[in-house]
């Protein structure tokens, strides 16, 4: 009998249809059958490297409506796992279209970045602290409220930081003293990272009956990755980058992209036909990573997502890199062009909130982005050639390749969030969603010349920047953070602007929350033409009823994004 090895996680919902995502252990039938119900789906599973999946389309549900499901493998049920003591998993749709702000219930979108689901043997780090992931779904286990969706921007999974588990069994493949160490290689050790990830029970349940997006960042296949094409260079030379590139881009649209998609998208994603309906699916895709490493083009990570009149894009900042540094962009002309008309569908009045997802901060502390924005114009060359091996080290070393370290494509972003704002149906807020750096802040852009034409009121501009999830960061680096939204920190990042002899930016932003420290999670909530957002951090304080400790979240901030002015915040 075929067993259920990973999964469930429900992915894509919409006013009646789910997907709902699985590992199996081997070929079978996968059904979700929906409790009181007609709605469900079928799928049959399909072959990666030896692995068997299937993503199992749910239809008939009812539009605003919470349905338990269950989960059957060749007729026998397996999800709920037998004797769990977690609630049933539930599919909640969204609200009819027609239903107006007043009778629907709020948006609730939680979001985070960087969890280690082990601490990495050998790790020098501070104390990790608790998983907010997993005091999210303890709270919630407890009788607390659920987000609707959880946004998940990077770092899933560490490839280069593994825990003694994985080393362990790295080690039973092949020799972990000779490349890439005790590093994952390929696609088989990539597996080990995922079940390490979301094995764990109440994530499991978490993941199950909340709907997840999900987008990676650079160590979900490498640190640095894609940092420029100094580095790309180097690491295309080795003899273990291939297995590594390619482990990492078909695990990950295995596991975290074919999940993003809508049914519509599966349905015409010539990739997915062609693994499903191949009776080993391993050449198609490798073939298609092929092309994806080689040609940014070649392959689209980003995507859209629409809650009734909330707009979601999430912007892949990794993979669609174009790195020769004339040319130097975050993402190529294509994907700025589908950002544009994802954003414009419709006319601005199309939607109340706009929001971006960015695994990478598009506003940074303004040393940090002055630091950022000096170095790369003198990695191009424009303060002579003795700069430049000076610069590239720097780069390398110290992780400078944010949207600041990428110019043009940072005024182009910043082009079009003032665009969307200015217009005389604006939506009430544009609201960019990052992590990566290991700490969490709110900030908003300060455009002096922002008018809408007709004299209306622009869209409130805000970055909610919130990491990690379950990582450290060293104390050294806390300083350096809080260093650089200090006013001489300011000040630093202006003179090194003007000694990389580059125009200084047009606006400012202003820091109204943080910086603050922990293992956390952003909720931003958005009803009708209002919006607002909580900061949460993982707090070891609370015990279950049997007295075991447990894992819980305690409140460190909130503001409202629309609606009033905003109050500044402080750090701790």
């Amino acid at each position: 009998m075929t067993g259920l090895r990973l999964g469930p996680l429900l992915r894509y919902v919409d006013q009646d249809t789910a997907t709902v995502w699985l590992e199996t252990e081997g070929p079978c039938e996968a059904e979700v059958h929906c409790e009181g119900s007609t709605a469900g789906g079928a799928a049959r599973t399909w072959q990666v490297a030896g692995h068997h999946y299937a993503l199992v389309t749910v239809v008939g549900l009812e539009p605003g409506s919470e349905t338990p499901y269950r989960v059957t493998l060749d007729g026998r049920e397996v999800w709920p796992l037998a004797g769990s003591a977690h609630p049933p998993s539930t599919i909640r749709t969204l609200p009819p279209p027609e239903a107006s702000p007043s009778g629907t219930e709020p948006l609730r979108i939680a979001f985070g970045s960087c969890r280690w689901a082990a601490r990495p043997a050998g790790s020098r780090h501070d104390p990790v602290g608790p998983d907010a992931l997993d005091a999210l779904a303890q709270q919630a286990l407890a009788g607390g409220p659920l987000p609707d969706v959880l946004l998940l921007l990077g770092d899933q999974v560490y490839a280069d930081e593994t825990s003694a588990r994985v080393r362990a069994k790295l080690a039973e493949r092949r020799d972990v003293e000779k490349p890439p160490w005790d590093q994952v290689a390929d696609y088989e050790e990539y597996t080990e990272l995922y079940y390490e990830s979301w094995l764990d029970p109440e994530v499991r349940w978490l993941l199950s009956t909340v709907p997840s997006c999900m987008i990676f960042d650079d160590h979900d296949v490498i640190d640095d990755w894609n940092t420029s094409e100094a580095w790309q260079r180097e690491m295309r030379a080795t003899d273990w980058w291939r297995e590594r590139i390619l482990g990492g881009l078909t695990s990950y649209w295995v596991y975290q992209h074919l999940g993003n998609l809508s049914p519509a998208e599966l349905a015409e994603n010539p990739v997915f036909a062609a693994v499903r309906h191949a009776e080993d699916g391993t050449p198609a895709l490798r073939a298609f990573a092929e092309r994806a490493d080689a040609d940014p083009a070649a392959a689209r990570w980003s995507y859209r997502r629409d809650f009734g009149r909330v707009r979601l894009l999430m912007v892949d900042t990794r993979a669609g890199r174009v790195l020769p540094e004339a040319e130097r962009r975050m993402v190529d002309d294509e994907e700025m062009d589908w950002l544009h008309e994802q954003v414009l569908d419709g006319g601005p009045g199309a939607v109340d909130h706009l929001v971006l997802g960015s695994s990478l901060p598009w506003l940074l502390p303004p040393a940090v982005h002055g630091l950022e924005t000096w170095n790369t114009a003198l990695c191009s060359g424009a303060r002579g050639a003795r700069w430049l091996g000076f610069s590239e080290k720097l780069r390398q070393r110290a992780d400078l390749e944010h949207w600041a370290a990428f110019p043009r494509s940072f005024h182009a972003l910043t082009e079009l969030i003032q665009r969307v704002a200015a217009d005389q149906e604006a939506p009430a807020s544009v609201s960019v969603l990052s992590g990566d750096v290991h700490h969490a802040y709110v900030t908003e852009p300060q455009f002096d010349d922002l008018k809408v034409s007709g004299g209306g009121r622009p869209a409130r501009v805000t970055q909610l920047t919130c990491s990690p999830i379950h990582n450290s960061i060293p104390a050294v680096m806390r300083s350096g953070f809080r260093f650089g939204w200090s006013r001489i920190g300011r000040r630093l990042g202006q003179a090194l602007i003007r000694h990389a002899r580059v125009e200084e930016l047009p606006f400012r932003w202003r820091r109204t929350g943080g910086p603050w420290f922990g293992n956390m999670l952003m909720t931003l909530t958005m009803h009708g033409r209002d919006a607002t957002y909580v900061l949460d951090r993982a707090s070891a304080a609370t015990s279950a009823p049997d007295g075991t400790p447990r894992s819980g979240l305690e409140r460190v901030f909130s503001g409202r994004l629309s609606g009033s002015e905003p109050g500044a915040g402080r750090g701790d």
